[in-house]
């Protein structure tokens, strides 16, 4: 019978152990895992079944962290540091979330965000995130299952803070307190009962009339319009008078102002006001006329 040695070297042995390294959930994986020390940074893994493994273990460490800030008698400085290293903890995580996608596993920070609108949709307003973002990692964390209860359980964040969470017996210290009641009272939503309750006349233009404003404009655009056409009137006037100098018929001045002044708007009404005197064909024959004689002078002379 072969020693151990020699049986290891067989080819079979040998894929029979390259596939049990690369399952996360196997005996060699785990207990490479335990014997190793997690990389400072994830970048620095190269394998997947250690990248679950790291992953598992920084989640215990956020568990054990947010069992221990539960307790209120550590003191404001304990419960601060606790809550920095819970915070850098989940930081940490999110960037072995990633290495473990780059690495063909399964996207952690995708289910984790969808845990997380499930239980704001649900009524779990200000949930910052779970215990490992809201996954259950049993083993060396194949199957990854939501927990809502755990990210309900968890701490809660500000808006504009960077993602900065606390959790605990953190929340209640000096200050943080305060900060989310000034973040809770500007964060307050209308409901669609108080939104109606702003819509009043103004609203609908029904009362633009009444400080004055408005008749004062329309005032000042009637003045403007009424200048306007008592100056094409009278340019109308100037028209006309240009267009009939010289004919014999001169009747009495009255009515043919009047009629002037029919002419004048029936023809604002209608659009066609003639801002310049047309000359008649006559006209325009008599002066070319005489441009021809005058070229023909100037040629010959």
């Amino acid at each position: 019978m072969a020693r151990p040695e020699e049986k290891a070297q067989a080819m079979l042995n040998k894929w029979v152990r390259m596939r049990e390294e690369s399952d996360p959930n196997s005996r060699i994986s785990r207990d490479r895992g335990r014997r190793q020390k997690r990389p400072f940074l994830a970048s620095q893994c190269e394998h997947l079944a250690d990248a679950e493994h790291f992953r598992m273990q920084i989640i215990r460490e956020i568990g054990e962290g947010v069992r221990r800030i539960q307790n209120p008698g550590l003191g404001e400085h304990a419960l601060r540091d606790l809550n920095d290293d819970i915070n850098k903890l989940f930081r940490e995580k999110h960037h072995w979330n990633r290495r473990i996608r780059e690495l063909g596993g399964k996207d952690y920070n995708k289910e984790e965000r969808r845990a997380m609108l499930l239980v704001e949709s649900e009524g779990g307003g200000g949930v910052g995130g779970g215990i490992g973002g809201g996954v259950d990692g049993g083993g060396g964390g194949g199957g990854s299952t939501v927990d809502p209860g755990a990210l309900a359980a968890m701490g809660v964040g500000l808006k504009g803070s960077g993602g900065y969470r606390y959790f605990g017996a953190a929340r209640d210290l000096p200050g943080v307190r305060e900060l989310f009641a000034r973040h809770a009272a500007r964060a307050t939503k209308r409901k669609r009962g108080d939104i109606y309750k702003y819509i009043t006349p103004d609203y609908y233009g029904l009362r633009d009339e009444e400080d004055g404003v408005l008749l004062e404009l329309e005032g000042k655009m009637a003045a403007n319009e009424r200048d306007e056409l008592s100056y094409r009137r009278e340019e109308f006037r100037d028209a006309k008078t240009r267009r009939t100098k010289g004919d014999p018929r001169e009747g009495s001045g009255g009515s043919d102002e009047s009629s002037d002044d029919d002419a004048f708007y029936d023809g604002v009404m209608n659009g066609i006001v003639p801002q310049a005197a047309v000359p008649s064909r006559e006209v325009i024959a008599k002066a070319l006329l005489e441009k021809k004689k005058e070229a023909l002078l100037n040629r010959f002379a």
